[in-house]
């Protein structure tokens, strides 16, 4: 159910062998039946529902080429919004896998150490301007000539407000308010609200950089469109570095961090600037920095653009699908044109 937390789930399967299960779950998804869910469920602990009252629940049979229709259309959104969340999954593992080579393992400059005279990837120029060696490092041996620098060095973390001192107002101005919970899922829907003045530099708006330092570690460029930050988020800025820099280091120290957020005996483990301090990052010479930036950034700009178009088609098929269901807005039948059935 939309903006619930689901600790427990069972499987529809229509009792009619000519009812398609996507024609259950859409019918499941519709406005009508949620809000029939909201009002039978019970809230002790969590919000729970009755395996009687599922079963009362209604499904609306439409004539079976009017099911096919809205399935077709619904469906092939949902596909495509499918393939964008695995084109972006690849694009981010092939960012990843640059980033780590070049900055991490240093596969370059060791190929170069060994003798190569060029690495896949890398122009000759960018490569020649490489160093040839590792020298030792507080941490690690690193290419001769870049530096090393807590992660606090690299960006701004500008950790968020308490909203509750901003009631919303309901005036038009007011904005969703990003939590924890929203971060992870990747949007504001079904969020509290906060009224518009809040500053600035707190509004979040798509391909922001977020950062959760309480709770659960998570760190996420942002597409769920403008809000406001609450507090125990990061907004990770920097006036040098790409976003796709911090971006990539942060992700991997996040494994670091969150061993020691569940180290603390608190009820909510945390991490504090400290540890921002102690996080150590590689920083290479700008002409190489500049050249990950040719490599990756386009990558990341691909991502963005299939994360706004997904999000684009996930609410016109919210929008569209109670209206098909309701009859609000009618199709045409597959198998039906000008008049013919």
């Amino acid at each position: 159910m939309r903006g619930w937390n689901v600790a427990r789930a069972i499987g529809v399967i229509p009792v009619k062998t000519d009812i398609d299960p996507r024609w259950v779950a859409y019918c499941l998804r519709s406005d009508a039946v949620q809000e029939l869910m909201k009002a039978w469920a019970t809230t002790t602990v969590q919000a729970t529902l009755n395996l009687r009252d599922v079963r009362r629940l209604p499904i609306v049979l439409a004539p079976e080429r009017v099911r096919a229709t809205i399935i077709e259309i619904i469906g092939g959104l949902d596909d495509k919004i499918e393939q964008n969340r695995r084109t972006a999954q690849a694009l981010e593992r092939l960012a990843r896998a640059i980033f780590r080579a070049w900055f991490v393992d240093f596969e370059p400059v060791k190929a170069k150490a060994a003798g190569a005279t060029s690495f896949p990837s890398i122009p000759h120029p960018v490569f020649a301007a490489l160093p040839a060696r590792l020298i030792d490092s507080e941490i690690s041996p690193v290419p001769e000539g870049w530096s090393l620098k807590p992660i606090a060095a690299i960006a701004t973390f500008l950790n968020g407000l308490a909203l509750q001192k901003y009631p919303p107002r309901g005036d038009g101005e007011d904005l969703p308010v990003i939590k924890i919970a929203e971060l992870r899922k990747g949007s504001t829907e079904g969020a509290d609200w906060a009224n518009g003045d809040v500053p600035e530099q707190y509004v979040i708006n798509d391909r922001d950089l977020i950062f959760s330092w309480s709770g659960t570690l998570e760190v996420e460029l942002w597409f769920g469109g403008k809000g406001a930050l609450n507090q125990h988020l990061f907004k990770v800025t920097s006036s040098h570095y790409p976003s796709w820099f911090c971006l990539l280091w942060i992700r991997e120290h996040l494994s670091w961090f969150r061993a020691v957020a569940a180290s603390k005996a608190t009820t909510m483990g945390h991490i504090k600037r400290g540890h921002l301090q102690e996080a150590r990052v590689v920083v290479p010479s700008l002409d190489i920095l500049h050249a990950a930036d040719r490599a990756i950034g386009p990558l990341y700009e691909q991502y963005a653009q299939v994360m706004v178009e997904s999000r684009t088609l996930a609410r016109l098929r919210d929008y569209l699908l109670p209206k098909l269901l309701s009859g609000e807005v009618r199709v045409q039948a597959i198998g039906e044109s000008h008049g013919r059935s």
